[in-house]
C-alpha cells in the first residue's frame, strides 16, 4: 500500500485530548458530568486504546463511568505519514446510531457527540472484555453466538432492499458515500497487498518467508481475491460493520456488544459474515500456541468450531424469519409471489440467496484469515505466541486452509464443510 501525500486533516476547533485535558472537556457536558458524579477532580481519565487508528479513554467518577473514542488525523499504528480523515468518526455515529436502532442489545449507547472534535462519548462496557483476549485465555461465552448472529442478520437485514423502499436505500447509501479513505485501506490490506511486495506487509519471518513469496506467486489465489474485491467495490447489499473481527466484539458470559464501525458503508454482506467467521478459525488454529502441553486445549478447540458453525446457522434461521416477517422493500415484491405456484418460486429464491451469500462469506473468511498472518495489522492470538516456529505452524495450518477457502469456495456447500476442512487441517 502506497502511503497517500496529503497533508494531516486537522481542521479549526479539532485538537486531541489527552489524560490531562479530557476531563475539562467532559465537564462541559451536564449530561456527561452528571453520568460521572462529583467533579472533574474526582475523575479517573485512562488512554487505554491499544487500536490501530484512535485515541481511546476510560473515564470514571463517583456515579459511574464512560467511554471516549476520539479521531487522530493520520492512522495511529503508523504514524502522521499516513494521514487519515477525521471524518470517519461521523461515519462511526452514524453506523452505531442505525446498529442502536435495529439491534439495540447489542450496541453500546451513544451519549454525546461532537463533530469537531471527531469525538463520541459512549456507554461504559464493563465488565467486558475484547473478545480476542477471550479466545487467546481458553474463555467460552455461552450467548456469543446468538448474539452476534442476531446482530448481523438485523443490521444486515434492515438496511436492505429485502426491508427499505428503494429510494429510502439509496438515501442511507448516500450517508456513507463519503467514507472513502477506510474503505480504501480495506481495498488494499485485504484485497491486494498480502498478493505482493508492499511496504506494510509482515509476517513471521523467515519461517513464513517461503509462504508469503508462493501467495504473491498464486494466479489463482490473485484471480479469487480479485472477484471479492470487485464484489466489495461493487456490491452494496446492505450496511455493514466493515471491520467484524473479534476485537471489535466486547463479550461476558451473558452478552455481547459490537464496537468500532467506522469502516461501515454499503457492501456486501458477506463481508462482516465471514470476517466473524475468519478470525474464528484463526482462533482456532492458536490454540496450539497456547497450550502447555499436546491436546490440552482440545475441548476448546471443539467450542471455537462449534460456535463457527452456529454463527452461520443462527444467522441464517434469523435472516429468513426476517425476510418471510418482515419484508417492507422492493425486492422481491410480494405481489409477484402471492399464489401457491409464487410461494414455491420464493422458498427457492431465499435458498439461492443464502447459499450466494454462504459462499461469499467464505471466500471473505479466508480473505481475512490471509491478510492478518501476511499483510498490516495482525491478531493477538497468534502474537502472543512466544516460539516463532509454533507460531508459524499454526499460521501455515490458517493459511492453508485458507487458500483453500479461497480458491475453492464454490466447493464449501455447507458451514460443516468448513469445520471439516479446519480439523483436518
Amino acid at each position: 500500500m502506497t502511503l497517500a501525500p496529503e497533508k494531516l486533516e486537522t481542521p479549526p476547533g479539532y485538537r486531541p485530548l489527552d489524560d490531562g485535558t479530557l476531563a475539562g472537556y467532559l465537564a462541559r457536558s451536564g449530561d456527561i458530568a452528571a453520568r460521572l458524579g462529583g467533579g472533574p477532580e474526582e475523575w479517573q481519565v485512562r488512554e487505554v486504546g491499544d487500536g490501530n487508528l484512535n485515541l481511546v479513554f476510560i473515564v470514571t467518577g463517583p456515579a459511574g463511568g464512560v467511554a471516549v473514542k476520539q479521531a487522530l488525523p493520520y492512522v495511529r499504528l503508523v504514524g502522521e505519514s499516513w494521514p487519515l480523515p477525521l471524518s470517519r468518526a461521523f461515519f462511526e455515529h452514524e453506523a452505531l446510531a442505525e446498529q442502536g436502532r435495529v439491534a439495540p442489545a447489542q450496541t453500546p449507547r451513544i451519549y454525546h457527540y461532537d463533530h469537531e472534535m471527531a469525538l463520541t462519548v459512549m456507554e461504559l462496557l464493563r465488565p467486558h472484555v475484547i473478545m480476542r483476549k477471550g479466545l487467546a485465555a481458553g474463555i467460552r461465552y455461552p450467548h456469543f453466538a446468538r448474539d452476534i448472529a442476531q446482530f448481523m442478520a438485523t443490521t444486515l437485514f434492515y438496511t436492505s432492499d429485502l426491508a427499505l423502499p428503494a429510494a429510502e436505500k439509496k438515501r442511507r447509501m448516500a450517508v456513507f458515500c463519503g467514507n472513502t479513505a477506510l474503505c480504501k485501506i480495506t481495498e488494499d490490506l485485504i484485497f491486494t497487498d498480502p498478493y505482493r511486495v508492499a511496504e506494510l506487509n509482515r509476517w513471521t519471518s523467515p519461517q513464513l518467508d517461503k509462504t508469503a513469496a508462493e501467495f504473491r506467486a498464486d494466479t489463482a489465489a490473485k484471480a479469487a481475491i480479485s472477484e471479492l474485491k470487485r464484489k466489495f467495490l461493487t456490491s452494496a447489499e446492505a450496511m455493514i460493520h466493515g471491520d467484524l473481527h473479534t476485537g471489535s466484539i466486547m463479550v461476558t458470559a451473558t452478552e455481547t456488544k459490537v464496537i468500532d464501525p467506522e469502516f461501515s458503508f454499503y457492501g456486501p454482506m458477506g463481508f462482516d459474515i465471514g470476517a466473524v467467521i475468519g478470525n474464528l478459525l484463526l482462533a482456532y488454529f492458536a490454540q496450539a500456541g497456547h497450550e502447555a502441553e499436546p491436546s490440552q486445549r482440545d475441548g476448546y478447540r471443539a467450542w471455537i468450531l462449534d460456535q463457527v458453525d452456529q454463527v452461520w446457522t443462527k444467522f441464517e434461521g434469523i435472516f429468513l424469519g426476517l425476510w418471510k416477517d418482515h419484508h417492507g422493500g422492493d425486492l422481491y415484491p410480494a405481489d409477484l409471489f402471492a399464489d401457491a405456484e409464487g410461494q414455491a418460486a420464493l422458498r427457492r429464491v431465499r435458498a439461492d440467496y443464502t447459499t450466494r451469500l454462504f459462499a461469499d462469506s467464505v471466500g471473505f473468511a479466508a480473505a481475512k484469515m490471509i491478510r492478518r498472518i501476511l499483510g498490516l495489522a495482525h491478531i493477538e492470538e497468534l502474537e502472543t505466541i512466544a516460539d516463532p516456529d509454533v507460531r508459524a505452524t499454526c499460521e501455515k495450518r490458517a493459511l492453508r486452509l485458507a487458500r483453500d477457502m479461497l480458491v475453492n469456495r464454490g466447493s464449501y456447500r455447507s458451514i460443516g464443510d468448513v469445520t471439516a476442512a479446519a480439523k483436518k487441517s
